[in-house]
């Protein structure tokens, strides 16, 4: 039987959720408008944190809030500053307490200021009572300084940030909405746009440590979060104590020249083809009232096949963002439906309405003032966080040669984002993940993940050395500890979490 879930619902409203790892990444509160050298700890004396009442509906009444001062750029300390929303629930074994765990939310542009009350009380009972439970908002997201590049409307539009190819494969469309966007990014974004980035996201995390008095810290991240823990234990690894990497993007951009942020998005050509075999085997059972074919591979072609007739006849799809039901947004439609198996009877009765020509109610789309959060941040971060090529002859080539070995994704994961035309801010080096340091590290790992495929994985496996232990679960989807995984895997985190065991070489969960 398959379970109904708050992703289930948003996915079929097919194409209104946000993320580019994480779809609709929660923010913690409704939004207003070569190697690094490893960093130093934080030298200056953090003042002890305030606690107070926490905003928002359906919260743990134990979770409290409190905001911490870091630097806007963290070359400069002494200059303008920024506060930074952090949420704490204590452990609830203070006699078992081992310190604090940060919950480090997917996106980027997500947040996990209030997770601790939604996914963290899904933790262990003895993860609970062993840890602090702590949220926090990445700067430029919900409560820490909220960023908006004032998008125009038909600009919010996923399958305008997703930048899919025009029908015949033209990147002209994608380049044209690249400019538009990374314009309005620098006129409506002000100062912070120059400073979202990764490493930032990690020297902020080490102010919120210091600000709760810890001597190191532990952490959960997932998808984008995953990326950003090994950053920060990159940069301050004597400051890691137990590290659960869950999802994990290339870090160090094996997939596409050396670079994460390109490489993020290049990875769902692999990724989609990884998982598409589990749909479409599933709707091809018999038993199976969602069946749309006899075969796995009669589901492939019939799902090509009606993704380029909506190409040429989009059907009308009023209230709808794009009004139409198009070959994109089913697409995109597709893509999100991939991250949770529980999402497979969505995207079936789609397809299964679109071969009438017909198309389901229409969605109501997140909160504008949400969508433009998360866009602006996502932008921010994957354009400062590398180089990206400026000639659309470049992405032409990459998405016809993606469009030929993988049809499912169209080139979409090859084509121009609005980092094609970003402002020519300073940028910081990436920071390469390696082998230094101890030995605090376990990932978790999908083996079917459409946005974070086990070859990424992998290769930050491969990257961490000795610093690291992989377990690889037999699972369909994004997102494997507590989520997508089998009990065979979440007994190995928790075991780690709470015992610091961790096993002996890199394991199989099946």
């Amino acid at each position: 039987m398959v379970k109904t879930s708050r992703r289930t619902t948003l996915i079929a409203a097919s194409g209104v959720v946000l993320g580019l790892t994480w779809p609709l990444a929660p923010t913690g509160a409704a939004v207003a408008a070569g190697a690094a050298p490893s960093a130093p700890a934080t030298a200056e004396r953090s003042t002890p944190l305030t606690w107070g009442a926490c905003e928002g509906p359906g919260l743990d009444p134990r979770q409290r809030c409190a905001t911490v001062s870091v630097p806007l750029d963290h070359s400069d300390p002494g200059g303008e500053r920024i506060r930074i929303a952090v949420s704490r629930i204590p452990a609830e074994d203070p006699g078992s307490r081992r310190g604090a765990l940060l919950m480090i939310a997917g996106g980027p542009g997500g947040g996990s200021l209030d997770e601790i009350s939604g996914k963290g009380q899904t933790l262990p009972q003895e993860v609970r009572d062993s840890y602090d439970l702590i949220g926090f908002d990445p700067r430029g997201v919900g409560r820490s300084a909220p960023v908006s590049c004032g998008l125009d409307r038909e600009d919010l539009a996923l399958t305008r940030f997703w930048p899919w190819p025009a029908a015949d494969g033209s990147v002209n469309g994608a380049m044209d909405t690249a400019r538009r966007t990374a314009a309005a990014c620098d006129r409506n974004g002000g100062e912070l746009m120059r400073h979202i980035s990764t490493a930032d996201n990690a020297r902020d995390i080490d102010r919120v440590r210091a600000a709760l008095g810890e001597r190191k810290l532990s952490a959960w991240g997932v998808s984008y979060g995953a990326y950003a823990g090994a950053v920060y234990n990159e940069l301050f690894p004597h400051r890691t104590d137990r590290f659960v990497l869950d999802s994990n993007p290339d870090a160090n951009g094996d997939l596409n020249e050396g670079q994460f942020a390109r490489g993020a998005w290049a990875a769902f050509e692999r990724g989609v083809e990884d998982v598409f075999p589990e749909f479409a085997q599933w709707a091809s059972r018999k038993e199976n009232p969602y069946r749309l074919a006899g075969t796995a591979a009669e589901v492939r072609t019939l799902f090509l096949r009606l993704a380029e007739r909506l190409d040429r006849e989009p059907v009308p799809w009023p209230g709808a963002d794009p009004a139409e039901l198009n070959g994109d947004v089913l697409r995109q439609t597709m893509v999100y439906a991939l991250y949770d198996p529980d999402a497979f009877p969505s995207l079936a009765r789609l397809v299964s309405a679109a071969r009438k020509g017909e198309v389901p109610p229409a969605p109501e789309p997140p909160p504008e003032a949400l969508m433009q959060n998360q866009l602006a941040v996502a932008l921010a971060t994957f354009c400062n966080d590398g180089d990206w090529p400026r000639s659309a002859a470049s992405y032409q080539a990459d998405v016809d040669r993606s469009r030929a070995a993988y049809p499912l994704t169209a080139g979409m994961p090859r084509n121009a984002t609005a980092c094609a035309a970003w402002p020519e801010y300073p940028r910081q080096d990436p920071v390469r993940i390696t082998g230094r340091g101890p030995s605090t590290v376990l990932l978790v790992q999908n083996e079917r993940d459409p946005a974070t495929p086990l070859a990424g994985a992998r290769a930050v496996r491969d990257a961490l050395g000795r610093r690291a232990v992989m377990v690889t679960v037999d699972g369909t989807g994004h997102d494997a500890y507590l989520g997508n995984g089998n009990a065979c895997g979440d007994r190995t985190v928790t075991r780690y979490l709470t015992t610091g065991e961790r096993p002996a070489r890199d394991r199989y969960c099946r």
